[in-house]
């Protein structure tokens, strides 16, 4: 391997996952775009080395992740045959089920079938009999929790994951498969949700008053966040137009919709509590999501080895003082009717319809 491999006290922080005996670096890298056939196999290779070079030693997937679906798996399969060849204990693999992968009936849901045949064709792709965490990417309301939770603790006993976690469930439906998976015996070890200043989903307060995050932190279950960027919107990309490369110019995750005036005017609010900080607005938005104990470790994607560099300078960001966090809240949240601070709705959770609003 032509990279350096990380060293044990190298820089980079770990965090425990909750109350498992898992811990996961504060930074981790997400394939979810950028890494199928769409991009040059150099590109992605050196990424990937660079990034387990400063340290980052956690790579998620999910079995439709490219462009084209499975793409991003026979990618990083490659190079856990080659480069990291050796290296396969040092690292933290996860991949996920639960979107649309393929065509007809047992193509994406909950269903037993549908999640461990995926998890089956994902581990052909990776070249590896397991991955770490094995993840139920979304709820599925026509499937019982139990057949799905139950589908993980199959894919766990028979060795194919050491670890099963859950993705996008929302406080009341996170309470219930915690419930579920106890009753198996099996531990969730991680909750992988979307957050970021312009979407603060997990901190609204469900059934019961608790959001999602006293829902993990009541249960010991780690949170590992991603889109800290909102797509790209927490940066200075959008503010002067749509570049014709970027997600939102062609709907990728990101629709031009999403860019109204109200969520601009938003954004260079908090370009400007990141510039009183000495940051670009990025580093200040990836350090935020990280400011409460509850979020184990942040999931960033990367085109660039720079930017893999630029999104690990977050984790030496200053703490925000009472008057910064103040700032952020004056324009991400608004007052509820009891009077409380609440989560504004910016629109641009684009997967709370198809799990977290279930």
């Amino acid at each position: 391997m032509s990279h350096k491999a990380p060293e044990p006290g190298s820089g980079m922080p770990f965090a425990r996952a909750g109350r498992s005996g898992l811990v996961l670096p504060r930074l981790s890298l997400g394939l979810w775009q950028n890494f199928g056939e769409s991009s040059p196999f150099t590109a992605q290779r050196d990424l990937v080395l660079h990034a387990y070079e400063r340290g980052i030693v956690h790579f998620d997937l999910a079995n439709n992740y490219g462009p084209p679906a499975g793409s991003a798996e026979a990618t990083f399969g490659r190079l856990l045959a080659t480069d990291l060849r050796g290296h396969r204990d040092e690292l933290l693999v996860s991949t996920k089920a639960g979107y649309r992968m393929g065509p007809g009936p047992y193509g994406e849901g909950g269903s037993r079938k549908y999640l461990l045949s995926s998890l089956d064709a994902s581990l052909r792709r990776l070249g590896t009999d397991h991955v770490d965490v094995f993840y139920s990417h979304r709820f599925d309301p026509t499937t019982p929790l139990r057949e799905t939770i139950g589908a993980l603790a199959t894919a766990v006993s028979s060795g194919r994951a050491t670890y099963a976690a859950i993705s996008s469930y929302s406080a009341e439906r996170t309470t219930e498969a915690l419930a579920v998976a106890d009753d198996l015996g099996l531990p969730l070890v991680l909750h992988q949700p979307s957050y970021s200043m312009l979407n603060r989903w997990i901190e609204a307060p469900g059934p019961g008053a608790r959001s999602l995050l006293d829902v993990a932190g009541d249960s010991g279950t780690g949170l590992i966040v991603f889109s800290p960027l909102a797509q790209g919107m927490l940066s200075d990309r959008y503010l002067d137009g749509v570049p014709p490369d970027s997600r939102a110019a062609r709907s990728i995750s990101l629709r031009p919709e999403h860019l109204a005036p109200e969520n601009l005017a938003r954004i260079r609010a908090l370009r400007e509590v990141a510039s009183g900080r000495g940051e670009p607005l990025a580093r200040t938005a990836i350090a935020w999501t990280l400011r409460d104990p509850r979020v184990t470790s942040v999931l960033v994607g990367a085109r660039t080895t720079a930017q893999v560099d630029e999104n690990l300078a977050a984790l030496d960001a200053p703490p925000f003082t009472t008057d910064e966090l103040a700032a952020i809240d004056a324009v991400t949240t608004e007052t509820a009717p009891d009077g409380s601070r609440r989560p504004l709705d910016t629109g641009i959770n684009i997967w709370a319809a198809r799990s977290s609003d279930l």
